[in-house]
């Protein structure tokens, strides 16, 4: 089971008189770094509201949001008169000097500007209210959770596919491999046959053919490129969430296995097999990232 780290959630809890809306986002980061947005009334409630979040989100970059709208008579804001004044004054006093016809509608331009309204901030919070900003975090966070379970589904339908054809590839070596042999031998004998005045023991020569041969071996990293893709493959599948740093550690392994492969084919169309494993991995890595 794969979670993502990728995710949005979004809970709205209405009380008597107020509509409460909390967001989450968060995207990949090695540990969790939680932010938190909220108005200034509910501030001695932040440490409640990560710890709620917190529990449930482990890892990630993780953004959350809570809003407050007033759905009873009883405001929280004023007019700020003022203000409102001023700006009148300055946007008359700009179409005169600008010699344009201020706007008709001036008001509701004032009315979009900052500071315009003055809140009050006297604002305390009942425990109603208290309970419905905790149980909209609460579903907001689980929503979160849900989205990351479904992009997690998508992660592993990707590294299935891209650890199926990096075996593939694995596979599509063998037949290169044994010509490879047979050719390196062919060139150093017709290099030596081509030296003049030289005389080869032949067993000496045999001996050190082998040993130049055993060097450029593969049959070991193949072994060990086949192992990791399989335990890749059985991280993928635990029923618990968390396998990230697991997976980036398998995947740095198949890129060592990959790149001594790479050194050691001395043969093109191996080379090309090794490049397109590279880029399997590549994405990979890259998705990996993603992975909580």
């Amino acid at each position: 089971m794969l979670l993502s780290m990728t995710g949005f959630g979004k809970a709205v809890v209405e009380t008597a008189d107020k509509k409460i809306t909390v967001e989450i986002k968060s995207l990949n980061s090695k540990q969790l770094d939680l932010s938190v947005r909220l108005p200034g009334a509910y501030r001695d409630k932040e440490l409640e509201l990560r710890n709620i979040a917190a529990r449930r989100i482990e890892r990630g970059k993780a953004d959350m949001a809570v809003s407050v709208e007033s759905l009873g008579s009883d405001l929280h804001a004023t007019l700020n008169t003022p203000v409102i004044k001023a700006y009148h004054s300055q946007i008359v006093e700009a179409a005169r000097e600008l010699g344009v016809e201020p706007p008709a509608d001036w008001f509701a331009v004032i009315l979009r500007l900052p500071d315009v309204f003055r809140a009050d901030n006297d604002e305390t919070v009942c425990a109603d209210e208290a309970e419905a900003l905790f149980k909209a975090t609460a579903e907001a966070v689980e929503r979160l959770m849900e989205y990351r379970s479904v992009e997690g589904k998508k992660l592993e339908t990707f590294f299935m596919t891209r650890i199926g054809r990096i075996a593939e590839l694995l596979k599509s070596i063998d037949p290169f491999e044994r010509e490879r042999v047979e050719k390196i031998r062919l060139r150093i004998e017709d290099g030596l046959r081509k030296l003049p005045g030289v005389e080869v023991d032949k067993g000496r020569l045999e001996q050190e053919m082998i040993f130049y041969i055993e060097k450029l071996d593969v049959n070991e990293e193949k072994q060990r490129l086949a192992q990791h893709l399989a335990y890749f493959e059985e991280t993928l599948m635990l029923p618990t969430p968390g396998q990230g740093k697991k997976l980036g550690f398998i995947a740095q392994e198949m890129g060592r296995e990959i790149n001594t492969l790479g050194s050691k084919s001395n043969h093109a169309d191996m080379q090309r097999i090794v490049v397109k494993m590279k880029d399997e991995l590549e994405q990979i890595k890259e998705q990996v990232l993603n992975v909580m």
